[in-house]
């Protein structure tokens, strides 16, 4: 469990750099200047949403063979290995004239934001690989804040300091690694 943990928050950590929804961030935090509301926002928005996505990886785990399932695993692995190495861009600018609070647009924002993004997909790979779903969701929530908490308090200062492409690129390759540790069967004896 505690391996699902460490694996699920270094993954998710390292591929939200330079993600839109840190990209968010940096706006929510611009526009509202309210660290903690925004902070909440952000973990709750990712428990909801990366709870949803554990319990898919858990029911495909559960509906796969373990052949089939560790071939899925590791190419959707290595897929996102490649889907990291691309530099997102937030598709809509948060609106300024937001009648709502600094936690329920943050809520909303994040939780839009994150269905069908890469750390939700991961979410949903992790729990199927580690089947301890409470554990995935813990890591990968662990994982969003340690990325997305500087970039609420520090703001754009972090953007100068922290090379993106350096980060993706670590966020790719141990995309790569898992990948290739679960196709060869060889992860299960290192947890991964």
């Amino acid at each position: 469990m505690l391996n699902a943990i460490l694996v699920s928050t270094g993954v998710v950590a390292l591929a939200e750099f330079g993600d839109k929804t840190q990209l968010l961030a940096l706006l929510l935090a611009a526009r509202f200047r309210k660290p903690l509301p925004i902070i909440a926002g952000i973990t709750v928005a990712t428990l909801a949403n990366h709870a949803v996505a554990a319990a898919l990886g858990s029911w495909v785990s559960s509906m796969l063979g373990p052949t089939l399932l560790r071939w899925l695993l590791g190419l959707s692995f290595i897929a996102m290995a490649a889907w990291i190495l691309r530099p997102d861009q937030l598709d809509e600018p948060l609106s300024a004239g937001s009648r709502r609070g600094a936690f329920v647009t943050t809520l909303i924002a994040f939780f839009l934001a994150e269905i069908g993004d890469k750390t939700q997909i991961a979410t949903v790979a992790l729990a199927a690989r580690y089947q301890a779903s409470i554990a995935v969701i813990l890591g990968t929530t662990l994982g969003m804040l340690l990325a997305n908490v500087p970039a609420v308090l520090a703001g754009d200062r972090l953007a100068r300091h922290v090379s993106l492409r350096w980060m993706r690129s670590i966020a790719a390759a141990l995309f790569g690694v898992l990948g290739l540790l679960t196709l060869a069967g060889a992860g299960q004896r290192f947890g991964f």
